[in-house]
């Protein structure tokens, strides 16, 4: 626990004096209780049980003081809360290695499968957005709260050829910030046309769109609103390099998470359009991916094993780790051991202490 204002810490000085002051008025009254003639009477009328009540009231309100101290001081502590994520963007790969069959019924179909479960276990006020890769990436559906539409888009993807990661993620990127000149000189032209045709106007700018302002970076995964989701089984073979995509995506302070998926280690073999295909899946790239942005890497060897990333990912989102003030819970401490202190001095006593 640490405290915003620990100069306030000083005044913790004053319980120890009151317990004192408490300490010294209970030796005063023991004197004058002396003057009585039969002292066993004294003992009798003060039993243990008496002398427990007696105390417990004041220890109470002394409690509710030292509470009400440290509320000053306002501390902090690190608390498990909900996140304010709003959005997600889910970046799928759909290239023609995600045909292979070591995964049933194939990896393409286990995907679809776990990612429409995936989009099921969101908040309904979340939107989700999804861009599909392959040699180029293509923003396919904008973030929406349609569940039925995003599972439609889902069914409808196909297969096409290469593995653009790194493109995939500035689309994304592009997704969460609409207004910011992100830089696609690295993106081919292909790649530029295709994003353009999906919505997704990068490095132009929106007719009658607000003059969009030079970015400045913020510090990797601080930006709480928005995540992205890579799904991919294989390697970037053409497009923007994924660790400068990454990099960029740290900058607008954006949690990149990855997540590798196939059950051959060496890759798996896929035949698409005639040809025998195999993907290498590189999780030293998805890896650092993830840890340029501060988010996290998984890999799923099974479909039930996707299923249960996707479900640690939802709790990734929507439930954080984070310092917190917490001056109310002390505030709230102390008003509930104040009442308790009255309460037990009133019912016993008939009095306030």
């Amino acid at each position: 626990m640490s405290f915003l204002w620990p100069s306030m810490l000083w005044l913790l000085v004053l319980p120890p004096l009151l317990v004192l002051m408490y300490l010294w008025v209970l030796r005063r009254k023991k004197r004058e209780a002396l003057r009585y003639a039969n002292l066993a009477m004294v003992r009798q009328s003060i039993g243990r049980g008496s002398r427990l009540r007696r105390h417990a009231p004041p220890l109470l309100m002394l409690a509710a003081f030292v509470a009400l101290l440290l509320g000053m001081a306002r501390p902090e502590a690190y608390m498990t809360l909900p996140s304010r994520t709003s959005d997600v963007v889910m970046a799928m790969d759909i290239s023609g290695s995600m045909r292979a069959g070591d995964i049933e019924p194939t990896r393409i179909e286990a995907s679809k499968i776990a990612a429409k479960n995936f989009i099921k276990m969101q908040p309904r006020d979340v939107k989700i957005g999804i861009t599909a890769f392959a040699g180029s990436a293509l923003l396919v559906q904008a973030p929406t709260i349609d569940r039925d539409a995003l599972a439609t888009v889902i069914d409808r993807m196909e297969l096409q050829r290469g593995t653009a990661i790194g493109s995939a993620i500035l689309v994304s990127l592009k997704t969460i910030f609409p207004q910011a000149q992100i830089d696609i000189s690295m993106m081919s032209p292909q790649e530029r046309a295709m994003a353009q045709r999906g919505g997704v106007a990068l490095g132009q700018q929106t007719p009658g769109a607000p003059e969009p302002k030079p970015h400045t970076p913020v510090l990797p995964g601080s930006y709480e609103n928005a995540i992205i989701v890579v799904l991919t089984d294989g390697n970037t073979n053409t497009g923007v390099d994924p660790i400068q995509a990454a990099r960029l995506a740290a900058d607008y302070g954006v949690k990149v998470f990855t997540v590798g998926f196939g059950a051959q280690p060496s890759g798996g073999v896929a035949e698409f359009a005639g040809q025998r295909q195999r993907s290498m899946l590189n999780e030293e790239a998805l890896r650092q991916v993830a840890e340029i942005t501060r988010g996290a890497y998984f890999h799923a060897s099974t479909a039930e094993e996707l299923t249960e990333v996707y479900a640690t990912l939802n709790r990734e989102f929507f439930v954080e780790t984070k310092k917190t003030e917490v001056t109310a819970f002390f505030a709230a401490l102390a008003t509930a051991l104040t009442f308790a202190s009255v309460a037990l001095s009133m019912m016993w006593f008939s009095r306030v202490f």
